[in-house]
């Protein structure tokens, strides 16, 4: 079937996700940069929050764009997916509003690591359909830093009940680590609409 539609809703989903977030940010009764002070660890939070949606958007949107049909398996893989994205700004304010206290820095980090392994489940089930000599096949290669995040993400779970600083440093890594867009999807999905038909 058709992907144009797996595409709309996903990015219907994330919007609404990243305005809810947006929704939860209270506005100072105070009119001086002071006043921001106390809110500025929500808006770091939400900076985090912000970017990791974002990342998630970019690279669904970038790995979509390989593939030429889903079916039914990626559909209910990318409501998976959905899932445990729409819960990005639950445990942001939880986190957040509370001074990052260890147990809703783990619920952030599980959230986070759950999401990660529902896009690969996304990724393997799209591999499925178009088969592994397809593009996206061919761009994802090893997917190290797909291997890689949920094991940091689990490294800062367990930090977060040693020391919380540690596990958001941990989160905000892998964000970073993710920030640098892959070029390996863009080359492919190039080269292959250069090529003469």
């Amino acid at each position: 079937m058709p992907k144009g539609r797996v595409e709309a809703f996903s990015d219907g989903v994330i919007a609404i996700l990243i305005t809810i977030m947006v929704l939860e940010l209270h506005t100072p009764r105070d009119t001086t940069w002071a006043a921001l002070r106390a809110d500025i660890p929500v808006l770091l939070a939400y900076v985090l929050s912000f970017v990791n949606l974002g990342i998630y958007w970019n690279n669904h949107h970038h790995m979509l764009a390989a593939v030429s049909r889903v079916n039914g398996t990626v559909l209910w893989a990318n409501l998976h997916l959905l899932f445990w994205l729409s819960l990005i700004p639950f445990t942001t304010a939880w986190m957040s509003e509370n001074s990052f206290p260890p147990a809703p820095v783990g619920a952030y980090g599980v959230v986070l690591l759950a999401a990660g392994v529902a896009y690969f489940v996304v990724q393997a089930m799209l591999l499925r359909v178009e088969g592994r000599t397809s593009m996206l096949a061919l761009a994802v290669g090893r997917d190290v830093k797909g291997k890689i995040s949920p094991l940091l993400y689990c490294l800062g779970v367990g930090l977060s009940f040693v020391n919380r600083w540690l596990a958001l440093a941990v989160y905000v890594a892998v964000a970073l680590m993710w920030l640098i867009p892959d070029r390996r999807l863009e080359r492919r999905i190039s080269a292959a609409a250069e090529r003469p038909e």
